[in-house]
C-alpha cells in the first residue's frame, strides 16, 4: 500500500502534459520513429503498441502511421506514463521502494516489465519496482508466456472488459476471457454471468458460497424424456484375463501381455494393434497407408527396458513400417533377450498379420537396451524466465500440415502438436503440446507417440536434410512419465543427425536423445509386405459347370493347361490400367517340356 500510494502521489504531482497515443502497428515499426522525448509505453497485441511522451514529439510519430492508413487513437490521461516525462519522480520514488520490506509471492507472477514469469528474487528489489514506472507495459509478451505454459481460461479483475479484448489475439483462438466486470451492467448481473460461463468451460463454482444468504438452493433438473446411455464396452488391447492364459498384464496402453523365458532371463511382451482397439492410430497416415509410428517404437523400447531394469535405449534401428489394415489387426511381439555382461539387451520387434498363422513374421525394428546412469540434462536451454532463448528467430509454422499432407504425411489433430518454433544457429526450439482430449491417455504412457512424434518433426526446420524421417535412435533416456506438453531442443550435427533434449513448460527434463539419425523416404518405404507375401497363396474353389441349354456357344469354356508362376518381390503394379481388370484375354502357351522329375512340371487346371 506504501509503494502503490507514492508511485501515484509521485506521479500526480508531475507537471501536466505529455500525450499518449495507441497505434495499430507492431513494435518494430514504432521502434526506429523513438527519439529522447518519445518511448514505447505498452505493447498490447501482436500490432497494438502505445507511444509516451512530450505530445509534439508523440504526435509525430501518430502522423507518420496515419499516413501509411494505420488506426490510430489518444488515451484520455493526465500524464504521458511510462515515458522520458516520469524520470523527475524516480529517485524520490527510489527513496520510498528502498525503505520496505520484500517477500517472494506464493504464486507464479507474469512480470509486465519483461514479459517473462518473474524469476526468484526479480520482484523483491526497489530497482525492480523503479523500473516499473518507466520501462514499457509488456502486456502482449506476458499473455503469450501464459498461452504457452497452457493456461487457457482468463478472468479480467477490473472495472470493464478492456484487457479481455486486448488479450484475445494473444491468447489464442481456443482461450476463454471473461471480465468478472462491466461498465455497462450492474455488478451482481456481470459477476454471475462471468461464473456461469467459466462454469459452462469446466471450471468448479462453489454455487453454495455464492449463494450465502439469499435463500437459493439447489435442485435437480427436470429429467427429460429419452436419456440415452451406451452400454457397448470400449474395446482395449488390454482387456481380458491373461493371467488366465498364464501370462502377466503388460499394463501399457500399447501392450497387453508380458511372459518371462523360462530358460533364461530374457522376455516376451505381446500386443494386439487394430484401428478399433488404438483408433489415434488412425491420424498418423503416410503416403496413404496408417504406420504405426517410428516414435511408438522408441515408447515400446523404453517399456521394455523398465520391465529388465535398463533404463537407457542405448539404440534403436526403423527396418520396415508396420502398416495397419483398414479391418482386422496385427499382432506385434516385442522380444528382450537375456543380459550380456554388461547388462546390456537384445530388443527386436516382429509382427505378422492376424489369423495368418501361415505367414512369416516381419522384423520392424532392433535394438539395444542398457542399464546407465542418467546423461547430464542442459536445463538453461529451457529457462522458464528466458524462452524463448535469447537471439532465437520465430519460425512461421502457417500451412506447415498442409504442405506436409500434400509431401503425403496426413497426420490428424493428434500428430499436429507444433504450437511455436524458433531457430538459432543449428539449434531449432518448439513448444509442442496433445489436444486436451489427450490429456488422459497421455498419462498412461512414458512419452506419448504423438508427442514425440511432433517434437522431432521440427527437423524440417532446423536445416537438415528434406524428405528424411527418423530412422535410428541413440542414447534415449526418458526423464519423466505422462507429459502433455514440452518444450524442444532440436541441435544438427551433421546432415542427418541431431541431438535432442525434451523439458516440460517448468524446464524440467522428460527426455533425452543423444543421437537421431534421419534417412529419406524410399517411394515403396511404406508397403505392407507381409500382404505382398500372401500373392504366393493360391485357393482353388470347386465349381460345378451347368449343362449346355443349346448350341455350342452355351457350352463352357475349357482351358486344358494353365501354368503358373510366382510373383516376384520387386513386381511392379501398372495402376494405370487396373480398370482394364474387367477385360479378359487368353493366349495360347505352350508348356516347356519338363527338365526333371515332376517337381519341375508346371502346374495343370481344367476349369
Amino acid at each position: 500500500c506504501v509503494l502503490v500510494a507514492a508511485r501515484g502521489r509521485l506521479m500526480q504531482a508531475l507537471p501536466a502534459g505529455g500525450a499518449m497515443v495507441a497505434v495499430e502497428a507492431t513494435e518494430a515499426e514504432i521502434r526506429p520513429h523513438l527519439t529522447g522525448e518519445v518511448s514505447v509505453a505498452a505493447v498490447n497485441g501482436p500490432s497494438s503498441v502505445v507511444v509516451s511522451g512530450v505530445e509534439a514529439a508523440v504526435e509525430a510519430v501518430a502522423e507518420v502511421f496515419r499516413g501509411l492508413g494505420r488506426r490510430t487513437s489518444r488515451l484520455r490521461v493526465s500524464h504521458a506514463f511510462h515515458s522520458p516525462l516520469m524520470e523527475p519522480m524516480l529517485e524520490e520514488f527510489r527513496t520510498v521502494a528502498e525503505g520496505l520490506t520484500y517477500s517472494e509471492p506464493l504464486l507464479p507472477v507474469v512480470s509486465n516489465v519483461t514479459g517473462r514469469i518473474a524469476a526468484p528474487g526479480e520482484l523483491t528489489t526497489p530497482a525492480y519496482w523503479v523500473g516499473h514506472v518507466r520501462e514499457a507495459v509488456r502486456f502482449d509478451d506476458g499473455i503469450r508466456v501464459l498461452a504457452g505454459e497452457g493456461v487457457t481460461r482468463f478472468v479480467e479483475l477490473g472495472p470493464d472488459g478492456v484487457l479481455s479484448g486486448m488479450a484475445r489475439e494473444s491468447a489464442g483462438g481456443d482461450a476463454l476471457l471473461v471480465a468478472l466486470l462491466r461498465k455497462d451492467r450492474d455488478e451482481e448481473t456481470a459477476a454471475l454471468t462471468a461464473l456461469a460461463r467459466l462454469a459452462a468451460h469446466g471450471l468448479t463454482v462453489d454455487w453454495t458460497a455464492y449463494l450465502a444468504g439469499t435463500g437459493a438452493r439447489l435442485t435437480d433438473l427436470p429429467t427429460y424424456a429419452f436419456q440415452h446411455q451406451r452400454y457397448w464396452p470400449t474395446p482395449d488391447a488390454s482387456s481380458g484375463n491373461v493371467e488366465s492364459a498364464g501370462l502377466r498384464s503388460a499394463g501399457h496402453p500399447l501392450l497387453s501381455a508380458a511372459v518371462e523365458f523360462s530358460d533364461s532371463d530374457g522376455l516376451l511382451l505381446t500386443t494386439r494393434l487394430s484401428l478399433r482397439t488404438h483408433p489415434w492410430l488412425g491420424e498418423h497416415v503416410v503416403m496413404g497407408n496408417v504406420l504405426l509410428p517410428g516414435t511408438a517404437f522408441v515408447e515400446l523400447a523404453v517399456r521394455a527396458g523398465d520391465e529388465v531394469g535398463c533404463e537407457r535405449v542405448e539404440e534403436l534401428t526403423l527396418a520396415a513400417p508396420l502398416v495397419l489394415p483398414e479391418q482386422g489387426g496385427v499382432q506385434l511381439h516385442l522380444q528382450v533377450g537375456p543380459a550380456d555382461t554388461a547388462g546390456r539387451r537384445v530388443l527386436t520387434a516382429r509382427s505378422r498379420p492376424e489369423g495368418a498363422d501361415d505367414r512369416p513374421w516381419t522384423e520392424h525394428a532392433t535394438g539395444v537396451l542398457a542399464p546407465g546412469t542418467t546423461p547430464a540434462f542442459d536445463t538453461t536451454a529451457f529457462d522458464s524466465a528466458v524462452w524463448p532463448p535469447v537471439d532465437a528467430e520465430p519460425v512461421d509454422l502457417t500451412g506447415l500440415y498442409e504442405r506436409m499432407a500434400e509431401g503425403g504425411y496426413e497426420y490428424g489433430p493428434l500428430f499436429q502438436g507444433l504450437r511455436a518454433a524458433w531457430r538459432r544457429g543449428d539449434d531449432v526450439y518448439a513448444e509442442v503440446a496433445l489436444p486436451d482430449s489427450a490429456e488422459r491417455d497421455a498419462a498412461g504412457f512414458g512419452l506419448h507417440p504423438a508427442l514425440l512424434d511432433a517434437s522431432v518433426q521440427i527437423s524440417a526446420l532446423g536445416g537438415l536434410a528434406r524428405g528424411v524421417v527418423p530412422f535410428s535412435w541413440e542414447g534415449v533416456t526418458l526423464h519423466a512419465t505422462g507429459a502433455r506438453a514440452v518444450r524442444v531442443r532440436l541441435t544438427r550435427t551433421g546432415d542427418r543427425s541431431a541431438t535432442v533434449a525434451v523439458a516440460d513448460p517448468t524446464g524440467a527434463p522428460v527426455a533425452t536423445i543423444e543421437n537421431l539419425v534421419l534417412r529419406a523416404v524410399a517411394s515403396d518405404s511404406a508397403v505392407d509386405t507381409t500382404t505382398r507375401d500372401a500373392l504366393f497363396h493360391v485357393a482353388w474353389t470347386p465349381v460345378t459347370a451347368p449343362a449346355p441349354s443349346g448350341g455350342a456357344e452355351d457350352a463352357p469354356s475349357t482351358i486344358e493347361n494353365l501354368v503358373l508362376r510366382a510373383v516376384a518381390s520387386d513386381s511392379a503394379v501398372d495402376t494405370t490400367t487396373r480398370d482394364a481388370l474387367f477385360h479378359v484375354a487368353w493366349t495360347p502357351v505352350t508348356a516347356p517340356a519338363p527338365s526333371g522329375g515332376a517337381e519341375d512340371a508346371p502346374s495343370t487346371a481344367v476349369l
